[in-house]
């Protein structure tokens, strides 16, 4: 591990810190800061010429200035002639916008794609993508990591028996993701119908299969934003004679009146993974945080060493 260097924007440098521990290796140093202009500084304080250097650096609110630090970062590394650059993404911003839905609009997504793979990456890490397809928008190749066995740990070590328990999609979208878990946690799998009527409302019009009525329910999603899809499938989960509902997901973005939805909700506790930091005006008593940090660090090590990252999850298959 001698050549392996990591390195943390200041979006996530808790999470940094926790894979390095995982690694037993010290987190390289770096100094940012920003000019009176809003300008990002960046100076690496160490050599990492010819070294395998990890930029770890969700892509999270503000999403803007993150973005910009990473690229930033990453051009610093490459004029400091790092061997192999590698953009380490625990969350990606700008996911949703992953195609052309009507005329006259961008597809971010892959405009980011471009600027990190421009700035000098020379591949990326990243951990469930909205849109698994984002991947081909990379020009490099691209490692994409599942929250899923972490997951599946919190709920298996609660000891549900599987005739009582219900895994729920929230959406249509998410059925190959519930029944991945219900794969792994068992119980029968429910389907939410939800209608979408613009960019940011959401209907819940009825739920496909069952039964859910005294039984434990599940819900998986990649990431909770505003929360009223969640919320709306948890309240016609309820009404559907659920005992208690527990919602789960990888990216905790909580923006606006989420935090306050959340709490009002028929949900017993929420349970996130540590990809995105919660501050003190999003975090709640229902939310519960769990790390993804071994999965991270088990899959930058094997990146390191030429090893398969498709092994990590073998053995939750």
């Amino acid at each position: 591990m001698r050549e392996l260097k990591i390195i943390s924007g200041r979006a996530n440098p808790a999470l940094s810190k926790k894979i390095c521990d995982f690694l037993n290796i010290r987190l390289g140093r770096v100094s940012l800061e920003d000019f009176p202009d809003g300008e990002i500084g960046c100076k690496i304080d160490e050599d990492i010429r010819g070294r395998d250097v990890f930029i770890i650096q969700p892509t999270c609110p503000p999403v803007n200035k993150n973005l910009m630090e990473l690229m930033i970062m990453i051009d610093s590394c490459m004029r400091a002639s790092a061997a192999r650059i590698t953009a380490v993404l625990p969350y990606y911003g700008y996911a949703r916008q992953d195609r052309k839905d009507e005329g006259r609009v961008p597809i971010t997504a892959k405009l980011v794609a471009n600027l990190i793979t421009r700035a000098g990456a020379n591949r990326a890490l990243t951990m469930d993508m909205h849109a698994a397809q984002i991947q081909g928008f990379f020009d490099v190749p691209v490692d994409h990591l599942y929250a899923a066995p972490a997951l599946n740990k919190y709920f298996a070590d609660m000891n549900i028996p599987s005739d009582e328990l219900a895994i729920v999609s929230p959406d249509e979208g998410s059925i190959k993701r519930a029944l991945g878990h219900a794969k792994r946690l068992g119980g029968n799998i429910a389907v939410v119908d939800k209608r979408r009527t613009s960019a940011t409302v959401t209907r819940q019009a009825n739920i496909i299969e069952g039964p859910i009525d005294g039984r434990i329910a599940l819900m998986f999603d990649d990431m909770i934003s505003t929360a009223g899809s969640i919320c709306g499938a948890a309240e016609m989960v309820k009404r559907a004679g659920a005992r208690e509902i527990y919602v789960a997901a990888t990216h905790g973005v909580l923006s606006g009146p989420a935090p306050k939805r959340l709490m009002d909700a028929p949900i017993k506790e929420v349970v996130l993974t540590d990809t995105i930091p919660l501050d003190d005006d999003r975090h709640i008593d229902k939310i519960r945080t769990i790390s993804v940090a071994p999965i991270l660090g088990e899959a930058i090590k094997r990146i390191h060493q030429d090893e398969s990252i498709s092994a990590i999850f073998l053995s939750d298959s």
